[in-house]
C-alpha cells in the first residue's frame, strides 16, 4: 500500500472514530439534560420495494438533533416486516443512522441502545425524575437517606416507530421483545382519534407508569396518562399527525454496577391520518 493510500486510510478511521465519539457524547448529554429520543423515518407510509432512511433524534417537545450512527452504543436496530426480522445497516458515523427496503409497506421498526453511565446532581436528578413521573424513586432515596446524593444511573433507549401499509397490520401491535415496551393495541396508524396502548416491562406488564404523547409541529400538544394495573393507557388525540409516545421506567441497577438505577427510555413514533368519514 501506498504512502497517499495509508494516509486516506488513517484520514478515514479518525473521522469514523471522531464520529463515533460525537454519537456517543450526544447521547450520553441526552439524559444528562433529561432529553427525549426517538425515530424518525424518511417517511411513515412507504410504498412498496421504496427505500426508507431512519433517522435517530434526542431533543424536547418533538424538536430534536441527529444522534449519528455508532456502533458500540447499539445493541440492537431492526426492522420487522411480516413475520421476518432483519438489520438495518447504515454507515458508520451516519445521518441517518440505517436503511432499509420495504417488502409490502407495513413495518417495525426497533433501536436498543447499550446501557450508558451518567451522573447527575442531586437536585438535577429529583427534577428529571418527577417530570418523568418516576416520584417511587425519589421515595426510595429519601428512604434511604440518600435525597442529597447524586444520581448515578445506567440508562439505555428503547424506541419504535411504525410504518404504515395499505390496511392495518396486526404486526404493529406485536411486541418485539425489549426489556421496555411501548405496544399499541391495534394499528395506530388507523386510528386518527385516539391512541390505545401497553407498557410491557421484560413482558410483564408495569402499572402506575407516566406515559407522554406530543404531536410533531404544535409544542403546545402534550397528553398525560398513568398506565393501570395491567399496563394498560389510552389518549384520545386532538387530531391527526405525526406522534410521540414515550415513557420511562427505573430500576436498580445491577448489583456490580457502579451506578445505583438502571432507567430505560421507551419511545413510540407514528402517523394518523385525519378520517375520511
Amino acid at each position: 500500500m501506498g504512502v497517499e493510500a495509508r494516509a486516506a486510510g488513517d484520514g478515514v478511521r479518525r473521522r469514523s472514530l471522531a464520529a463515533t465519539f460525537v454519537a456517543l457524547a450526544a447521547l450520553h448529554a441526552s439524559v444528562a439534560s433529561a432529553h427525549d429520543f426517538w425515530l424518525e423515518p424518511s417517511t411513515f407510509r412507504p410504498p412498496p420495494g421504496s427505500t426508507v432512511a431512519v433517522r435517530l433524534r434526542v431533543g424536547e417537545q418533538f424538536l430534536g438533533d441527529p444522534v449519528l450512527r455508532a456502533a458500540p452504543a447499539i445493541e440492537r436496530f431492526v426492522v420487522r416486516q411480516g413475520a421476518r426480522e432483519t438489520d438495518v445497516g447504515g454507515i458508520e458515523g451516519g445521518d441517518p443512522a440505517g436503511w432499509f427496503v420495504v417488502d409490502g409497506g407495513a413495518a417495525v421498526i426497533a433501536y436498543v441502545s447499550k446501557p450508558t453511565f451518567v451522573e447527575l446532581p442531586a437536585p438535577r436528578f429529583e427534577a428529571y425524575l418527577r417530570r418523568y413521573g418516576l416520584e417511587a424513586t425519589i421515595a426510595a432515596r429519601r428512604k434511604a437517606h440518600e435525597s442529597n446524593e447524586p444520581g448515578r444511573e445506567i440508562f439505555s433507549r428503547q424506541a419504535k416507530a411504525i410504518l404504515a401499509g395499505s390496511r392495518p397490520s396486526p404486526a404493529a401491535s406485536r411486541p418485539l421483545g425489549l426489556r421496555y415496551e411501548i405496544v399499541p393495541v391495534g394499528d395506530p396508524s388507523f386510528a386518527p382519534a385516539a391512541f390505545h396502548g401497553r407498557l410491557l416491562y421484560e413482558g410483564e406488564p408495569v402499572p402506575g407508569a407516566l406515559v407522554t404523547a406530543l404531536l410533531r409541529g404544535d409544542p403546545r400538544v402534550r397528553l398525560t396518562a398513568r398506565s393501570d394495573a395491567a399496563g394498560a393507557f389510552a389518549f384520545a388525540l386532538p387530531r391527526a399527525g405525526v406522534w410521540l409516545v414515550e415513557s420511562v421506567r427505573m430500576v436498580e441497577a445491577p448489583f456490580f454496577s457502579r451506578a445505583d438505577w438502571e432507567s430505560l427510555w421507551a419511545s413510540l413514533t407514528f402517523e394518523t391520518l385525519p378520517s375520511t368519514h
